[in-house]
């Protein structure tokens, strides 16, 4: 007796489609799964054989062997309970002929039947989509991931008895919603033109008074995607600033919402409150920022099961790193890798893993120990400690920062002002316009911002005139800029020529452009 049910398992960010063969045949009672499955797996025997006689289905006593095809890849989580069972009762004719064909099963089974949530099921759902596969049998609280890909039904179950109803073709009609109320009954789909909705949560930038300099910076730094560095004293608004980026940056495309919402998958972080009111899919572009104790390992990812960090996390979004130089140095510098090839590659001896790390970086500093430098009235700071206090920040990571620059002590006109600067909505739709302009020139290649831009497609998309090229041989001279340096501050000018919606790059786009690489605090 055999059978072969579909299911799936993750690898990096990717995700496999793995066969799950069962064979019972005769011989000494055993249950065995081959095919290099991790300790969960192997476990999923016991719970198996309990929730199978809990379901009213008792195990013969016969030699079962369960393969998880391709052996070469290694298996883990608690995924494979619900195909293995199903297997097993389709290998003992306890099925109708054919129920689980072109069926993808996920799910996690307790002793009593129950069938539980796991982690990663977007994205499996994604792969089975792309396979072909035209229905996937999921846990009750996962199935509202899976309606988010279209070409295939997902339906939700809750119990082992309610999943033989729905393969055998009883109870089907009204199986394929997400979760128990009738509320989730519509599947939270968008179409391919279609903008994700946001939640309107975020904090306004009209909240901030004066400072129109460092808000001029953010609002480049949007509208480009490039990484950006704000030093100043103790309650300045650095970090006020940080955490009202994210209102003015696009909307994520649907295609960037599945990214995200795979990533929050594989960590088990996606949630059904990401829905509205009319079953969309609700996604703010991420905002991360972790605290500076962090250790490599959680900031990049990895472990045992290699998981992806707070810059996965990030992915689309804002990377926060308040403090910069009270994260230790060797942790900073891991982010040398992602900030380049905008992902993390982490190698184990079975396999290298892969994870999206596209964000925006976006740190926050203090010019000194106790933060007034150059305020020699209230600085208490020697220069050898200033000096060891801006070290712990390394050249390559500062030559990475697109933007730099001061937040500057608020004066108490400013404070005690009724009136308000500019707004984030007005802002954003500043950012947004300029965003388009860069969709249109980028058509038909997979660069999304200015910021993505390679050195070859500075040279493409960003001449410069002879005025223009006498003014950057200057400055290249004078503030002694890397190569990549250059770049930056070219990208950085383009994306002030969007805000302004000039067609080249003039000298006063390369102007402030090379005012936001003034990096003397550093010097």
């Amino acid at each position: 007796m055999f059978s072969t049910i579909t299911s799936g398992t993750i690898c990096g960010i990717r995700s496999c489609m793995v066969q799950v063969e069962v064979d019972i045949s005769q011989g000494l009672p055993c249950f065995q799964i081959v095919g290099l499955p991790g300790s969960e797996v192997r476990e999923a025997r016991e719970r198996v054989k309990v929730a199978l006689k809990n379901a009213g289905i008792s195990l013969p006593p016969s030699c079962v062997n369960v393969n998880l095809s391709p052996a070469d890849i290694h298996k883990s989580g608690t995924m494979f309970d619900l195909p293995v069972a199903v297997g097993i009762m389709a290998a003992l004719s306890r099925l109708a002929p054919g129920a689980a064909e072109n069926t993808l099963l996920i799910g996690e089974l307790g002793l009593s039947g129950e069938i539980k949530p796991v982690k990663g099921v977007l994205p499996i759902v994604r792969e089975a989509a792309a396979h072909g596969v035209k229905r996937c049998i999921l846990p009750a609280e996962n199935a509202w991931e899976g309606m988010l890909v279209e070409s295939t039904e997902s339906i939700g179950v809750s119990s082992l008895q309610e999943t033989i109803e729905v393969l055998n073709g009883a109870g089907r009609q009204g199986k394929a919603c997400a979760g128990q109320g009738s509320e989730d009954a519509v599947p939270p789909r968008f179409g391919a033109g279609e903008a994700v909705e946001e939640s309107g949560s975020r904090e306004d930038f009209a909240d901030m008074r004066g400072q129109e300099s460092l808000k001029r910076a953010a609002k480049v730094a949007a509208a480009g995607f490039h990484n950006l560095l704000v030093v100043g004293t103790p309650g300045s608004g650095k970090t006020m600033l940080a955490r009202r980026i994210p209102a003015i940056l696009p909307p994520l495309s649907p295609e960037e919402t599945l990214e995200v919402a795979s990533v929050y998958s594989i960590r088990g972080m996606l949630k059904p409150k990401w829905r509205t009111t009319d079953h969309r899919l609700m996604i703010d572009r991420p905002f991360m920022s972790p605290h500076h104790t962090v250790t490599g390992q959680a900031l990049v990812g990895g472990g045992r099961i290699p998981a992806p960090g707070i810059v996965s996390l990030a992915h689309r979004g804002v990377l926060f790193l308040d403090e910069l130089p009270e994260f230790k140095r060797e942790t900073l510098d891991i982010l040398r890798q992602p900030l380049e090839d905008r992902r993390v590659q982490i190698a184990r001896s079975r396999a290298t893993y892969e994870y999206p790390a596209d964000f925006m970086l976006v740190g926050a500093m203090n010019p000194c120990p106790c933060g007034y430098y150059p305020d020699m009235g209230r600085c208490r700071c020697t220069p050898g400690e200033i000096r060891r206090y801006l070290r712990r920040v390394s050249g390559p990571i500062l030559d990475r920062m697109d933007i730099c620059v001061e937040a500057k002590p608020l004066p108490f006109c400013d404070i005690a002002r009724h009136e308000t600067g500019e707004d984030s909505a007005r802002m954003r739709a500043q950012v947004l316009e300029a965003r388009r302009r860069q969709t249109e020139r980028f058509a038909g290649t997979k660069i999304r911002f200015n910021a993505d831009m390679k050195a070859a497609d500075v040279d493409k998309y960003c001449p410069l005139g002879g005025k223009e090229r006498r003014f950057m041989e200057k400055m290249f001279a004078s503030l002694q800029l890397s190569a990549r340096g250059y770049h930056r501050v070219v990208k950085v000018a383009r994306t002030i020529a969007d805000l302004e919606g000039s067609e080249r790059v003039g000298e006063t786009h390369l102007a402030e452009a090379v005012c936001y690489r003034n990096m003397e605090v550093f010097q």
